[in-house]
């Protein structure tokens, strides 16, 4: 089921935005198939069975150094539509699994390389996490309150920048080969897609509508439409009322005083609103605010954790949140109305499917016993 049925991908397993991308995919109805490097889980990652962004996928774990390794991997490479990896650069092709050798094998393949950095660029080889590649961009810089950028956990560099550029890559990759025939390699770099985020930033910027220096915009807390507050009972709620008819629908219900209605956009009494905003929001609870306010056009919404969240009306309404194995996560998106997406199969013990899967591809069982004999399914 889904818009991706009949598409075939190999996820050379990896940590972060590499297994959420194949997640994306698989949730959208692709054989996603994920080659497992050892039968012992390294690093931060957690087990196969154990991690909501193994869902749907189908495991195997070949010993990829060892040449029968590398040989079994390209005969699923010559029946695949895409494989992708968030290795090093350089790394891959030292295994024998790089974009050449795959290209070889299946030239119609499209090769998607994620990392942090790029293939290229004088830090192309360094370590890193998501909160360097988003520093050099300026979306770290941006985010936090005046005194300090704070960090927006990984979802602005690993997932955003990351996973979702390479599934865009990939897919523009997917359409591109139905007309030219010909694969081709995606080069995927956290620091370009983060920075390809901060597009709308650098247009207000070009028109004199932002600054560089934190909580002093109108999007990023310093504003008093447009911020979280505190409420009576240590809770928090968000206002986004941006625009002037939600402004002063705010003020009318909550009580605020009506000559702030035309000083919007007086950045001088901004502090002032925000005084009296958060005084106001610290009378009531954060559900007696949900009460008055959820559901009307002042742009409010409760600040729930993510244990709340799926007990919201909205999101039990449209079946935000879903339970696979007795384990409540967020259902496949977006939503289409003619290859709907199904309710994607729990996630599997690493390498599980080995066997399987190469019966799948045409391996025999005796050349399949043999590499069993070789320990090259790991």
């Amino acid at each position: 089921m889904g818009p991706l049925a009949g598409i075939k991908i190999i996820e050379m397993k990896g940590i972060g935005p590499g297994p959420y991308a194949g997640m994306l995919l698989a949730d959208l109805g692709a054989e996603v198939i994920v080659v497992e490097r050892s039968s012992k889980t390294t690093g931060i990652a957690p087990p196969s069975h154990l991690d909501i962004n193994s869902r749907g996928k189908k495991s195997i774990a070949l010993d990829l150094k060892n040449k029968a390794g590398i040989e079994t991997l390209m005969t699923l490479v010559e029946q695949s539509d895409v494989i992708f990896e968030g290795f090093r650069p350089g790394v891959a092709e030292r295994l024998g699994f790089g974009p050449e050798a795959c290209l070889q094998a299946n030239p119609k393949i499209i090769y998607g390389r994620m990392t942090g950095w790029g293939q290229t660029g004088p830090l192309s080889t360094a370590a890193g996490h998501d909160i360097n590649y988003i520093s050099i961009t300026g979306a770290l810089a941006a985010i936090g309150r005046a005194d300090k950028p704070v960090p927006p956990l990984n979802l602005v560099g690993d997932y955003a920048g990351g996973s979702l550029f390479l599934v865009l890559g990939i897919l523009a990759a997917l359409l591109e080969t139905k007309t030219s025939g010909k694969g081709q390699v995606i080069d995927t770099a956290i620091t370009d897609g983060s920075a390809s985020l901060m597009s709308m930033f650098h247009t207000l910027s070009h028109l004199g509508g932002w600054s560089p220096q934190r909580e002093s915009n109108f999007l990023d807390g310093s504003a008093p439409f447009y911020d979280a507050y505190e409420t009576a009972d240590k809770r928090f709620i968000s206002i986004g009322a941006i625009e002037p008819q939600f402004w002063q629908l705010l003020i009318e219900k909550a009580d605020v005083d009506p000559q702030f209605i035309n000083d919007q956009h007086d950045r001088q009494k901004w502090p002032a609103m925000k005084e009296q905003l958060a005084a106001i929001f610290k009378t009531k609870t954060r559900d007696e605010w949900t009460a008055l306010l959820e559901g009307s056009d002042t742009c409010f919404a409760p600040i729930l954790d993510y244990e709340e969240s799926p007990s919201h009306p909205h999101n039990i309404e449209r079946q935000t949140y879903i339970d696979i194995g007795g384990v409540t996560q967020p259902a496949p998106a977006p939503r289409f109305s003619r290859t709907q997406c199904g309710t994607p199969i729990e996630a599997t013990q690493q390498g599980s499917d080995t066997k399987a899967v190469l019966k799948d591809f045409g391996i025999s069982d005796e050349r399949i016993q043999e590499l069993d004999d070789l320990a090259v399914l790991t």
